[in-house]
């Protein structure tokens, strides 16, 4: 029964949404607190991480480690599922 919810999720739009529920529980852990208190949301479109913040500096600040969000997400999350990310 687990490899039939796999192959269903792998298939399903749901799977994007269950991947940015889990990256949101993990992004304190990270990215820290202070990132993860002026996070509004975290969205995961094609494995693009979309990042909303209302905090200018921080969407700054957050658009020169975007590389390094994906690494630390991917490693988190023990696969390759973010392939790019966008602040907004």
């Amino acid at each position: 029964m687990g490899e039939a919810l796999k192959a269903f999720l792998s298939k399903s739009k749901i799977q994007n949404g269950l991947q940015a529920l889990q990256i949101t529980d993990a992004w304190e852990t990270i990215m820290g607190k202070t990132v993860a208190k002026y996070t509004k949301k975290i969205e995961n479109i094609n494995q693009t991480l979309f990042i909303f913040t209302d905090v200018g500096p921080l969407r700054q600040e957050l658009s020169y480690q975007r590389e390094k969000i994906v690494e630390r997400v991917n490693e988190t999350m023990g696969s390759r599922v973010i392939k790019d990310v966008i602040i907004k």
